[in-house]
């Protein structure tokens, strides 16, 4: 019964809602924005440059990136991939590379929303994101309620139990670990960094994620290298396969069209999160470097990009290289025998590594996604925050122990409606949020160090938390 209205409600929202809703959003924000993952694509390697720079409240932007990107880059990145070219075959990949490409712009503008919107919590760290825009910018706090409520299944509970399926998946894989024994471990782990709240969380994973990253690119280029020859034929079968234009042959498997489509985008979107609202909910905890929304707003941009366009190509790369080596696995278990096809028997050990560290940087951060959201329901106390945090612990239990298919599908249900929410809201905010990137760039064009000067924008003054902003032109006591 779970399992036949869990796939109805897929076949709902990403068979038709999704598709065209983020697509949509995501031409229209990348038209009336100029074309900006292009045109100012250099200038966004610029701020991340610069982005370790503190701010005087909350987290650096640099400690911002590496949070959004643990929980980015994970699951969806090594196991999705895996995943999508498995079950509608090459042609998933293209369709996440356009997702990706336009869920730059959608990026921009729900990180530059979520700055705008931010406000202190009863420590003076900075919280915001979808539930804070849609209450005070939208006047609707009922909505923000309903993506909290969505938010925290989604990414506290759902998403915590993916990473660690995925964490036991592969251990399993490769080391013959009994799933119950990795789920204790991970459970431990979680539990000492989560208890130590949003600081601790962004700590760990400044530390942890640029390595991994790094090393995760380099063995990706090391086999693409390798295969040299193969990256012509390898690239038309993912544009062929993506356009039907792939015809089955030797008992090769022709996929439909809208099976590549529909899953590429369902993992590019797990893997990316653009237009899902999430990654705005630790956007709005940075002291951005310029101190203006926008600034934030090209940061997660270019979170987008690495994440989709570099690292879950470089999963791709690895599996479709091996020609049919990976065809015996299933999830993680296909990108596990694919790298070992290319490096040897030690490749799966690497990979046992990169899941390990990258999905447990991803519990991590996921959770912080959803104390923010817990904290809005609150009013802004922290009393539930405990019992909350065990009850994350045990989904991450839960989740090393259950069948990778239903939490796969129940991952997608949670993150469809989360994203169908968001993409009502910004499309709503979305006049706003133009013009305060607009104004960024007019003072950037100018030679000026962008500021953000919100008697510009009237329409904030009694929407804003007060002195959130340096001009105090929110409203004053």
């Amino acid at each position: 019964m779970l399992e036949t209205i869990v796939n109805f409600l897929n076949d709902l929202l990403w068979g038709k809602l999704l598709v065209y809703g983020l697509v949509g959003a995501g031409l229209y924000f990348t038209i009336s924005l100029g074309f900006i993952q292009f045109s100012q694509f250099g200038h966004g390697l610029k701020l991340l440059s610069i982005s370790r720079q503190p701010g005087k409240n909350g987290l650096s932007s640099f400690q911002v990136f590496c949070t959004s990107m643990a929980a980015r880059v994970g699951a969806g990145n090594m196991a999705g991939v895996a995943f999508a070219i498995g079950v509608a075959g090459p042609g998933a990949v293209f369709w996440m590379w356009a997702i990706a490409v336009l869920g730059m712009a959608t990026a921009m503008i729900e990180s530059t929303l979520a700055q705008v919107y931010k406000v202190k919590d009863v420590d003076g760290q900075y919280r915001g994101g979808p539930s804070y825009y849609m209450e005070k910018g939208l006047g609707q706090r009922w909505m923000g309620i309903l993506f909290s409520i969505l938010l925290i299944i989604c990414f506290g509970l759902v998403f915590n139990a993916v990473q660690a399926n995925t964490i036991a998946g592969a251990m399993t894989t490769v080391f013959d670990f009994n799933p119950l024994y990795v789920g204790i471990g991970i459970t431990i782990f979680s539990g000492v960094v989560i208890m130590g709240g949003l600081k601790k969380v962004a700590k760990v994973s400044e530390f942890i994620v640029p390595v991994m990253a790094l090393a995760y690119i380099l063995m990706a280029f090391v086999v693409v290298m390798m295969n040299v020859t193969e990256l012509p034929r390898v690239f038309m079968l993912v544009i062929n396969s993506a356009f039907g234009w792939q015809e089955a042959a030797g008992g090769a498997i022709a996929y439909s069209v809208s099976q590549a489509m529909q899953a590429g985008i369902a993992r590019g979107l797990f893997s990316n999160e653009a237009g899902m609202g999430s990654a705005a909910n630790i956007a709005a905890s940075a002291s951005p470097n310029p101190n203006h929304p926008a600034s934030q707003g090209y940061i997660q941009m270019m979170g987008v990009f690495f994440d989709t366009i570099v690292i879950c190509t470089a999963t791709a790369a690895i599996i479709l290289l091996s020609g049919d080596a990976a065809g015996s696995g299933e999830g993680i278990g296909m990108t596990i025998n694919a790298l070992s096809s290319h490096v040897g028997s030690w490749g799966g050990g690497f990979i046992a590594a990169a899941i390990l560290l990258f999905c447990f940087t991803s519990i991590i951060a996921n959770y912080s996604y959803a104390e923010t959201n817990v904290m809005f329901l609150s009013g802004n106390s922290k009393k539930a925050l405990p019992i909350f945090r065990l009850i994350v612990l045990g989904m991450v239990m839960f989740g090393a122990m259950a069948k990778i298919g239903l939490v796969w599908d129940l991952a997608d249900v949670s993150m469809g409606l989360m994203a169908l929410v968001n993409i009502v809201a910004i499309s709503l905010l979305s006049g706003l949020a133009i013009r305060v990137i607009n104004d960024y760039r007019e003072q950037v064009n100018a030679g000026k160090d962008p500021v953000f000067d919100t008697s510009k924008f009237p329409e904030l003054a009694d929407q804003l938390e007060e002195k959130i902003w340096p001009d105090g032109s929110a409203k004053q006591k």
